[in-house]
């Protein structure tokens, strides 16, 4: 599901809280409930993970400065409940650059650790007995506020280096391990230890703690997907758009009809359509935006999409995969010379990758 609410821009960035997170926020509230907490307790907590995710907001922009000093450039940081994610639009282009990239953003977490320690003081904390520090961590004040948010930017460090993707830790292994056999090789390798992670984790969240049930389900999802996005990577290397676009394709005018279009849906296997007036792309009509209005009176123009890419034949069918899972666009118009000469989207992109999977064996 995506993003809800938009928070802003950071250097042109979109920052965006994901719908569950406000499930995160609803748990804490009925946890402090339910253990007999008070308003007090409850304004402490539910600030103190908005703290949290600042950090973690920080996090993620050191990974987009470092990402944006290799010119690849940082579309939106989209919060969860259990932290943040950051999609470029390209993946960095050696395994030195990702390494710097991945290491960014913990480092970010060091720092702010660094800065509470000495400003807390946490080496105060040290010197005291268990009861001490007891007394002093259950009252509801900055010191100890700054201390648990001392504490959470650690376990943001040590949590992000689990070498097992989608985790900071996985594709610093990917990094390191790329130098010597590719990413390929290294990204399997890092996604299969993954793999083993989730295993450990969702045995010992069903003796011990769901939660870790939940985070073993993020990290299986997460190597799964990575290991099969660079492996369809590697098969599209070298090859370019025109070897998979779709030559014959239907288009359609502003002023026709939606019903038109239906019709088309109906009767064929298209479900985008590019939108043309005198030889020239006007716009895109996309499959949810045709089926909302199948049942209203309303022309092409009114409803298509006008804000759209083209690309060319020549280019990379790579380029072509990152903006097809990168953007909202459904549907790429293939131009040569200022002419449409097809088109090309995930259905027939997923067909070309199967067929050079096969190919390869």
């Amino acid at each position: 599901m995506k993003a809800k609410l938009n928070l802003g821009q950071v250097s042109g960035i979109k920052i965006r809280v994901h719908w569950t997170f406000f499930l995160l926020m609803a748990w804490v509230i009925f946890a402090e409930l339910t253990q007999g907490g008070n308003l007090e307790s409850i304004l402490f907590n539910i600030t103190f993970v908005l703290a949290i995710f600042l950090c973690v907001v920080l996090h993620e922009l050191g990974h987009a400065f470092m990402a944006n000093h290799y010119n690849i450039k940082t579309e939106k940081i989209t919060l969860l409940p259990i932290g943040g994610m950051a999609s470029f639009e390209k993946l960095p282009g050696s395994p030195k650059q990702e390494l710097l990239i991945a290491i960014a953003g913990p480092l970010i977490n060091v720092i702010i650790a660094i800065i509470l320690f000495f400003i807390v003081p946490v080496k105060d904390f040290m010197q005291l007995n268990f009861t001490e520090t007891f007394e002093v961590l259950v009252r509801y004040n900055v010191q100890s506020f700054l201390f648990f948010l001392f504490i959470a930017n650690v376990g943001l460090v040590v949590f992000n280096s689990i070498p097992a993707f989608p985790m900071d830790g996985g594709r610093i292994l990917r990094a390191l391990l790329a130098i010597k056999i590719g990413r390929v090789k290294a990204t399997k390798i890092a996604s299969n230890l993954g793999l083993i992670i989730a295993v450990l984790f969702f045995l010992i969240g069903l003796l011990y703690n769901p939660f870790l049930v939940f985070i073993a389900l993020f990290i299986f999802l997460g190597a799964f997907g990575e290991n099969l996005m660079v492996q369809q990577m590697a098969l599209l290397d070298g090859h370019t758009v025109e070897e998979a676009m779709l030559l014959n394709i239907t288009t359609f005018k502003p002023q026709d009809s939606i019903d038109l279009v239906v019709n088309k849906i109906i009767s064929g296997t298209e479900t985008n359509f590019i939108v043309v007036e005198d030889q020239t792309i006007i716009g895109i009509l996309h499959h949810k935006t045709i089926i909302e209005n199948s049942n209203k009176m309303v022309l092409v123009g009114e409803i298509m999409d006008v804000n759209f890419k083209t690309i060319k034949g020549t280019d990379s069918i790579k380029k072509v995969y990152q903006l097809i899972y990168n953007d909202k666009q459904e549907l790429f118009p293939v131009m040569e010379n200022g002419k449409l000469i097809g088109a090309i989207d995930a259905v027939n992109l997923n067909e070309y990758i199967l067929l050079q999977s096969k190919l390869a064996f």
